[in-house]
């Protein structure tokens, strides 16, 4: 039977009268990359922030890696890497100081800071290590937020529309980076409104108004692709 990562039974989010999620029901195995495909506002950042314990639940079960979420929130936070869709570093740090302040956040010690320099050298900054990470492009932000989500080597890796503000190229050289770091075993969560890196995913949820949609490519005319179902 294969592990799961993820499972979640009627997770649901509201806020007041508006329900940001509806009854989500994930099973998500390990060491795959899942991907949440919909448009703004359609429950993905909502979803993730529950599935990392930032947000409680209104109604549902929630279990990652095992534990009870938001119940065991703080023994999960070592085991998960979170990347937010905005640049959430310091600007005014340079592109070193902000992975030596995230290795010291984990309690990393001298392992810590070998892994830092692995980090500099795997995702090519080495050569801008001194640079403040405010002056930096979109595409090498991206990078660093991607070795500071990593740092600590986590089991799984939650991005949230990680690509939204950098270009093709850009967008094409981090899931080759994605695909390395799931096939070394860490489990992926990644929220996206491109079609082209949905289909870059082993499996798929389609959120529309805070509820997972089924795909159906029997229904596919050539030119809209499939239609989409409640599940």
């Amino acid at each position: 039977m294969t592990e799961l990562a993820i499972k979640t039974k009627g997770m649901t989010k509201r806020f007041g009268g508006m329900t940001a999620v509806d009854s989500l029901d994930l099973e998500i195995p390990r060491g795959t990359i899942y991907g949440f495909l919909g448009p703004n506002g359609c429950g993905k950042s909502t979803s993730i922030r529950m599935l990392t314990g930032l947000l409680s639940p209104t109604e549902g079960e929630v279990s990652v890696l095992g534990l009870s979420v938001p119940g065991d929130a703080e023994k999960l936070r070592l085991r998960i890497g979170y990347m937010t869709q905005k640049f959430s570093l310091y600007d005014n740090l340079t592109v070193r100081e902000n992975l030596e302040f995230v290795r010291q956040i984990y309690g990393l010690g001298k392992t810590g800071k070998q892994r830092v320099e692995e980090l500099l050298s795997l995702y090519g900054l080495s050569d801008r290590q001194k640079q403040m990470a405010g002056s930096m492009s979109g595409g090498q932000k991206q990078r660093l937020a991607l070795a500071a989500a990593t740092i600590h080597q986590p089991e799984l890796l939650f991005l949230d529309e990680p690509t939204s503000a950098v270009d093709p190229e850009n967008r094409r050289d981090f899931w080759e980076r994605l695909f390395d770091l799931c096939n070394d075993g860490t489990t992926i969560l990644v929220s996206t409104h491109y079609m082209d890196e949905a289909e870059r995913c082993h499996q798929l949820a389609i959120l529309e108004q805070g509820q997972k949609r089924r795909w159906d490519a029997r229904d596919a005319d050539g030119r809209n692709g499939g239609k989409c179902y409640r599940d």
